[in-house]
């Protein structure tokens, strides 16, 4: 099957402990508003641009250092006529010591270019996986909004 999920990647000096530690962040790179538990197995947490995105996000997979999982739980994406498309979608953190580097990969399983809200949905992940969670990884500081 030919997969066409949203995904990027990118390669840090970091270790994977550090890209994990930097990932569970999710204050310090993921603009917006933020509520919950974003480092426990099992929990449930909220994000949300009032008036332009909700989502509640369960951590389905945390392993240490390799990998994060949040299934979707709810979304109202008001940009967008089916408002929920990212309902029950995944969003993947893969995190591989490649040579003397870390990589860090992301797929939103689900994002699809069939969904009305890939174009922007994808180009949003692209600042914020690419730019905010690159930066906070390599400098350690909490990123500000790309917007």
């Amino acid at each position: 099957m030919n997969d066409q999920s949203y995904t990027t990647s990118f390669l840090v000096d970091q270790t994977p402990k550090e890209a994990f530690e930097a990932l569970n962040n999710v204050r310090g790179w993921w603009s917006g508003e933020i509520e919950g538990d974003t480092n426990k197995l099992g929990s449930d947490f909220t994000y949300s641009v009032p008036g332009v995105h909700y989502s509640k996000q369960k951590i389905t997979a945390l392993i240490p250092g390799k990998k994060v999982v949040w299934l979707v739980l709810d979304a109202s994406l008001n940009f967008v006529r089916d408002k929920s498309e990212w309902k029950g979608t995944e969003i993947v953190f893969e995190i591989a010591e490649k040579g003397s580097k870390t990589e860090v990969r992301f797929t939103h399983i689900g994002l699809v270019p069939e969904y009305e809200c890939y174009n922007a949905c994808s180009n949003a992940w692209g600042m914020l996986i690419n730019g905010n969670l690159h930066k906070l990884i390599i400098t350690g500081k909490i990123q500000p909004s790309p917007w």
